[in-house]
Formats: C-alpha cells, structure tokens, sequence
C-alpha cells in the first residue's frame, strides 16, 4: 500500500493533457500518448475505485531565488517567445521528485571507502565531509546538526556499513534530537538502499545527485536551467519506479490492469514518464537552436568568446566582473551560485572586444545523467574561442578539483585546439600566505583585489589572436576617404601615425582575415 501511494502522489505531476508543445513537437507520438477515447489516462478517481486509496497531490513549493543577468545572457527572456510558452515550462518544473519543502535538520554520513575502485585518492574523507557540509549550507534554511565519517568495506551492499558500523550509526542517528533528514555522501544511492535506509532511521535520506539537484532547482531562472533541472529527474523517477512496482508486484498489485484499459500500472507511470520526457526534450531542442542562432550573430560579429570554467565557487563570476567592469555582476559565496550561462563584453589591452562567458560549476562525484542533462548550456564551451580555467589555489582540494574539471572537459569531449591553448589561472593568491608558483604556464591572481590582471588581459590577448587568425597589420589609409572609420568599426584600431602633410595615416589594427578581405575590396579594388 505504501508503494502504491507514492506512485499515485506522482500522478498529478506526471499526467497533463496534451499541451501545444506536445501536439507540435511529434503529432504521431501525441495521438499514441493521448488517444481521444482511451480510458488509458488514469484519473485519480479511477485508482481510488481500483485500488481502494485516497488520491494523495504533492505540490511543488520550492523557492527560486530571484535574481538577475547583466550582459548579453543566452536566452533573453523578453524576446520572441513563440516557440516556448512560461505555462508550459512551468508545468514541466513541477517536480514529482519531491526532496523536502522548508527547513531541514541533516545529519552528514560519510561512509569512507578504505579499498577498491571507490576508494578516493586525491582526497580525505575530512575534505569531502566538509565539501558535503558546504551544499548543505548551501541551501536556506538547511541546518547540519551532526556528522560523522564511517569507514566500510562494503559500499555496494544495501546497507553501505557492515552489520556493527549500521546498528552503531543507527542508534546515533535516533538518539540525535530534531533530525529530518540524513544525507548519505555518495554519488547515487538505489531506489532499494535509500528504502531501507529510511525505514531504518526513520527519516527522509538523500545522496548528492538529489542534494544537487534541489541547489540547482532552487538557483534555476531562466526557460532553459529549468528544463534541464526536469529533464535530470527523470533517471531518478524512473528508477524509483520500477523499484516502487517491484514492490507492489510482491503485494500483487503491479500486474492489476488500470479499469479495463489494458494497461498494468508499470505501462501506465511509464508511458507517462516517456510523454514527459519527450516534451521536455522537444522543448530544450526549440533552446538550442535559438542558442545556436545567438552563437552565430555573435560569429557574424567577430567578437572572440572566452569561456572561464572550473570547480564550483572558484572565484568564476568576481573573475569576470573585475576584467568586465560589470557592476551588475554580483558574485556570492556559495555552491553554484551560477548556474544559467551570461555573457559580458570586455576590452583587452588593444582595445579589443572580447565576450566573457560565465559557465556553470563542476563538482566531484556526479553522475554522468545529471552533466548530460546540461549538455546544451556546457555546448558553449565547445564552440569558444579560447577558455580560462580558473583555480581556487587556497582551497586544500585544488589538485583534485583541477583533476575533477579536466575529467568533465575530456567527457564533453573538448577539441584538443581548445584544451592545448587553455590558460589556467590560481585565483584567491590573496588567502595564501607566501603564495609561490609551483606550476609553469599558470597565471597567479587575485579577482577580489584584482591583482594580476593586466598579465591575464595580455595572455588572454595573445591566445585570442593565435585562435582566430587574426592579423596584426600596419595599413596606410587615406584621411580623405571612410576608410578610417570603417575600420574602428570592423577591427581593432591600435594605433595611428597622422602625416598631416600627405593627408594620410598608418593605421596600426587587428583584423580578421575575412574582414581584410571586406577593406581590400572596399578601398583597394583587390
């Protein structure tokens, strides 16, 4: 019965009429979902008369913070919106995963592997207990009241800790008072594990895909993080609900048909969940291709894109803010605090304007589902003209978070011209006493101070230059005709020697080879 009132609290959620969306995106697939007689589209008052149970509606409450992009950002949110409606997005975020409303009280469980493949080697249980420690705090009005770190040579078995280390940490966890929830360190816990663990402590557990998602859903704004955040859920949903049928078949309930439509329950949550997943799908797809349009005026425009990536809350946004000037920026000391992408122009030392864009921050131990659900925000880093890693170099991880971000970049599969002109820069040298550089090619700075920027400008400078096959030329423009202004329009002008007495100017500029190509036809007839 248990079982059969979780699958039933996700109907709400799961089952909506056919939208617009849905009808656009695949007629065939939308007649097949949503045939006009079919009793197949459970209401909640057919399971009550099936099954005998109250109709049980989970609401999602969760608070997105407000907040604002300055800048170009990706998807502007006032311009033509007729590939994509607010309501059906926000119908689409409504969660079935539920993971908790208001305030918790967590207890941190680190279960410290001490051999095998899920032993950690580039870092301690400390470090990663307070890396936990910190998305807890992360989110408001979430308290860590206890922790501890338990070793285990068991992480596979349901129950993670052997037989003495689980009845131990069990009678911890009940004496503690004002426990709501326990967050088990570990990258994904089974639907069957995180059952058991909450029948035995007696309170909602979660692992850091569903501690992360809920900061990613509670840091989401625009269209495009929102539907990504759903399109991530939908691996968690359909896990727990096999486990959940699994044990309604146990019951002899799973196989029942649903009211003589031929469907058992399973087919239903599933076709459900496939409908769910193809408006999502469709829906980012119409994204993309506005993306793509903006990457190419952005082209069209020939201004370089710099991406700066790197280990969440590196110091990404006040990097960007301070080599902007862009006061609207407001960076915050948090996990994830950016999570939807925004561009920002910048000039470097020849007066060149470059875009910076701000990506979303890696983290250790997340599952491939839930980068491949961001797959088309982290696509802006393939189509860069060069990208800035930034390192928190006080923080005591920074090797394993530089091994943790080029592990992400190398599945996204990088281009190796991207990955063999990166720039990485230490930032935060400000937290370190007697900061020395121990690593060549690495530009030490400090964003908060803004120390060390006109060497980043220049590197960044000299990269940009290197990648887009711009030229470096000096070009004798005659005073009496456009072509002055109609090259501080179209290249960088960096410098012009006026010979008064010829009516003339050697124009010192930065050019890209198809622009040159527009200049000579233009006014040299070549």
């Amino acid at each position: 019965m248990t079982s059969l009132r979780r699958l039933h609290s996700w109907l709400p959620l799961l089952q909506r009429h056919c939208t617009p969306l849905c009808q656009r995106a695949a007629p065939s697939v939308c007649r097949l979902l949503h045939p006009p007689h079919r009793a197949a589209a459970v209401s909640s008052s057919q399971l009550h008369r099936a099954f005998g149970v109250s109709a049980l509606r989970s609401k999602d409450k969760d608070d997105v913070s407000s907040g604002q992009h300055t800048g170009f950002t990706q998807e502007e949110e006032d311009e033509d919106e007729d590939f994509i409606d607010d309501s059906e997005v926000e119908e689409l975020f409504q969660s079935p995963v539920g993971i908790g409303e208001g305030q918790h009280r967590v207890f941190i469980v680190h279960p410290d592997v001490k051999w095998g493949s899920r032993k950690q080697h580039l870092t301690t249980a400390e470090l990663m207990m307070a890396e936990a420690e910190g998305l807890i705090n992360t989110l408001d009005n979430w308290r860590v009241v206890d922790k501890i770190i338990l070793s285990t040579k068991t992480p596979e078995k349901k129950r993670i800790f052997g037989k003495g280390n689980f009845q131990s940490l069990t009678e911890r966890i009940r004496k503690t008072a004002g426990i709501t929830a326990v967050f088990v360190n570990v990258e994904r816990l089974s639907p069957l594990s995180e059952r058991e663990l909450e029948e035995a402590w007696g309170v909602k557990v979660f692992d850091r895909y569903s501690v992360v998602l809920h900061i990613f859903r509670c840091n989401a704004r625009t269209k495009e993080a929102k539907l990504q955040i759903s399109l991530a859920e939908i691996p968690l949903l359909r896990s727990r609900l096999k486990h959940e049928i699994t044990n309604l078949d146990q019951q002899g309930g799973g196989s029942r048909y649903i009211g003589g439509s031929g469907e058992t329950l399973l087919e239903v949550q599933q076709r459900l969940l496939r409908e769910r997943e193809m408006k999502i799908r469709s829906a980012l797809e119409k994204l993309r291709r506005k993306r793509h349009l903006l990457r190419s005026q952005r082209k069209h425009k020939e201004f370089p894109i710099v991406s700066v990536l790197g280990y969440t809350n590196c110091g990404k946004t006040t990097l960007i803010k301070a080599l902007t000037g862009d006061s609207g920026l407001q960076p915050r000391n948090q996990l994830f605090a950016t999570l939807d992408v925004t561009v920002h122009a910048g000039q470097l030392p020849s007066h060149m304007t470059v875009l910076y864009v701000d990506t979303i921050g890696f983290l250790s131990q997340l599952p491939h589902q839930l980068i491949d659900s961001f797959s088309a925000t982290l696509e802006d880093i393939k189509h860069s003209d060069l990208l800035v890693h930034v390192r928190d170099i006080s923080h005591p991880e920074t090797v394993n978070q530089k091994v943790n971000v080029l592990n992400v970049l190398k599945n996204l599969q990088i281009p190796d011209r991207l990955m063999n002109s990166m720039i990485e820069v230490h930032n935060k040298i400000d937290l370190v006493d007697n900061y020395h550089l121990t690593e060549l090619n690495a530009l030490p700075i400090s964003a908060l101070e803004e120390r060390g920027l006109d060497e980043l400008r220049k590197a960044v400078e000299e990269e940009i230059v290197n990648s887009t096959g711009k030229h470096i030329l000096d070009l004798i423009v005659d005073l009496s005709s456009p072509q002055l202004s109609w090259l501080y329009k179209e290249a960088t002008v960096q410098d012009v020697q006026v010979n008064a007495d010829e009516g003339s100017a050697v124009v010192k500029v930065i050019i890209s080879t198809a622009a040159y190509g527009r200049y000579n036809k233009l006014f040299t007839g070549r």
